[in-house]
């Protein structure tokens, strides 16, 4: 029922109550050296970061806040945090993706607890294999 992603670029869809969606736009860190760079060394993002397959993330070497959902392999969110620099997530259990975008901007996209996303990769970024 998961999905795997390869690098690249998409959109974040979050569904609100009247059915449309919030779109964001997405980078996606599947590979292991686009993950462990991640969002160090940034001063700002636009959108959001998806690393996968995540159940964790640091903010050590980070510029700035940021916000973090944690989601299953369902794409449902299980938890939403911020995190200033220098800190250690705890892993979360039955956490397979993880959202990272500057902090604050999460709330306003409607992305909390129990909502379900999309990711609507751009062509070759979604493997669209069965994870």
């Amino acid at each position: 029922m998961g999905r795997r992603f390869r690098d690249g670029r998409g959109r974040l869809a979050v569904p609100d109550e009247g059915g449309a969606a919030v779109r964001v736009p997405l980078e996606i860190a599947a590979s292991y050296r686009a993950r462990t760079k991640g969002l160090l060394g940034r001063d700002s993002i636009e959108g959001a970061m998806l690393l996968t397959p995540a159940g964790s993330v640091h903010t050590f070497g980070m510029r700035m806040p940021i916000d973090v959902a944690y989601l299953d392999r369902h794409l449902t969110v299980l938890a939403v945090r911020t995190m200033p620099p220098g800190r250690l997530g705890r892993p979360r259990l039955r956490s397979r993706h993880v959202l990272e975008a500057e902090a604050g901007v999460m709330v306003g996209w409607g992305l909390r607890v129990g909502v379900v996303v999309a990711v609507e990769a751009e062509a070759g970024a979604d493997s669209g294999h069965s994870a």
